[in-house]
């Protein structure tokens, strides 16, 4: 009896030590947007003296520190961000601008691609797959001069084609997409061509229908990918009032920090409701495809 009791205690002990790391975890990853969550709502005055150690040119008396209950809470910085400062409005359509054509358009490369590397059969197929996944773990910088000079080739420098097009042909979509196809079985395809169906039939109709997580997963990860791009925006685009909004809250000064506070927050808006609504297709899609 004592055993037992001693080892129900053990457990209890160790799932509380689990419990708090992981909960200990949890405030420190939120912190950061806590804080913006707070900030946002203080007058700018307030924001300021606040974060005046950061360099701000505002005079403080008194101690410096973080400060995340408002004196006042006001929506007064949300105001200013939609009424009184256009260039925001401008800078998030110009985030839609880049990210739902590359979304898009690497979904249709992504399912084409994946296809035909999991269920057609063609010469060097499996090379020419090995040299995708080695170009998919090369980082942005391996690949950045290649893109620019190929880019400046086309004439494309300067317009939002120079950073759409490298999003589209991303061979991310393809790996992942394809990883999820090769566990769909042959017989289906086989079937189908005996009832003479051909490729595009076959893919249409038994092999995307089956594909609908995974594609959304891909969706998911694509836009959350590229609504922060930064980089490319800043090496591509000669004009900052092309810039998406990621690239402009980075540009902020301090004197306007309750901007960038509101701004942060309305940034994250649409990237947190596209993870939430699709959190279960992101979760099997990943499952299914064998990524870990």
């Amino acid at each position: 009896m004592s055993i037992i009791i001693k080892r129900s205690l053990s457990q209890g002990i160790r799932k509380l030590f689990v419990y708090t790391v992981l909960v200990l975890a949890a405030i420190l990853l939120l912190f950061p947007i806590i804080t913006m969550l707070c900030n946002a709502m203080m007058e700018s005055r307030e924001v300021i003296e606040a974060y005046a150690f950061l360099g701000s040119g505002v005079k403080i008396e008194g101690n410096i520190g973080l400060k995340l209950i408002p004196d006042k809470v006001t929506l007064i910085q949300y105001y200013n961000v939609l009424f009184r400062k256009p260039t925001f409005l401008m800078m998030f359509w110009n985030s839609v601008i880049i990210t739902v054509p590359i979304v898009v358009g690497q979904i249709v490369v992504s399912v084409l691609g994946a296809y035909a590397f999991a269920k057609l059969k063609f010469p060097l197929r499996e090379p020419l797959f090995f040299t995708y996944i080695i170009v998919m773990l090369m980082p942005f910088q391996v690949t950045l001069v290649p893109n620019f000079i190929m880019l400046r080739q086309l004439k494309l420098l300067g317009s939002y084609a120079a950073v759409i097009l490298p999003g589209i042909f991303s061979t991310f979509g393809v790996f992942l997409l394809r990883q999820f196809m090769v566990q769909i079985p042959d017989e289906y395809c086989e079937a189908a061509k005996m009832d003479g169906a051909g490729y595009f039939f076959t893919f249409f109709k038994i092999i995307l229908p089956q594909c609908k997580g995974a594609v959304a997963s891909l969706a998911i990860l694509v836009f959350i990918d590229n609504w922060n791009i930064v980089e490319q925006p800043l090496i591509f685009l000669d004009n900052a009032s092309k810039y998406p909004l990621s690239v402009f809250l980075s540009q902020i000064n301090l004197s306007e920090l309750g901007v960038a506070f509101a701004c942060g927050v309305l940034f994250m808006l649409p990237a947190l409701l596209v993870f939430l609504y699709g959190e279960n297709y992101l979760v099997e899609g990943i499952q299914h495809s064998g990524l870990k």
